[in-house]
């Protein structure tokens, strides 16, 4: 399996990293986070996942950022609460991004380490994933619940061990709230 892991940050995609790897499994991270906001933010929390990616021997790729266009793909909805539609949205652009890199890179699979944050709904990274693989014939979408099987408490030790900036919102102006 050449999976590409759709990274949200350090702490999220850290255990999720190790697991892969322990499972034989050799992962490339996508780092496309439009959403996050400020700019300021985006490059603090890109900074900590490239530099585990470096201490892993990861391949880090990183996606465009632009905000604005971000903001025009969420119009409407920045009064939607977390797990609300506007967060819908916001994976099913990101994921779609990763389906395309991926396909374009020779990646057979993707994942997301968004589906290790208990802030996030599942059902909705999950069906992100799924359709942004549905027209690729050669890329298929990993759904996994990455809080489960001590993933959760190993990233709470991770954090620690790396010393990783822990973020206090999900990444969007709306988020902080």
């Amino acid at each position: 399996m050449k999976i590409l892991l759709h990274a949200c940050c350090a702490p999220c995609s850290a255990p999720i990293l190790e697991w892969l790897i322990n499972n034989n499994i050799q992962p490339s991270i996508f780092y496309y986070n439009p959403n996050i906001y400020p700019q300021k933010e985006y490059e603090i929390r890109r900074n900590e996942i490239e530099r585990y990616c470096k201490k892993l021997n990861i391949n880090f790729i990183e996606g465009d950022y632009n905000h604005d266009e971000w903001l025009l793909h969420v119009k409407g909805l920045e009064n939607q609460p977390e797990r609300g539609s506007r967060c819908l949205e916001c994976f099913k652009l990101r994921l779609k991004k990763t389906a395309e890199t991926a396909s374009q890179m020779g990646f057979d699979t993707i994942a997301s380490s968004l589906s290790s944050s208990r802030w996030k709904s599942l059902e909705q990274i999950d069906t992100a994933g799924n359709l942004a693989v549905e027209d690729k014939e050669n890329v298929s979408y990993l759904a996994r619940n990455w809080r489960k099987g001590g993933l959760q408490q190993r990233r709470n030790e991770l954090l620690k061990e790396n010393g990783f900036y822990n973020q206090l919102y999900c990444g969007c102006e709306f988020s902080q709230r």
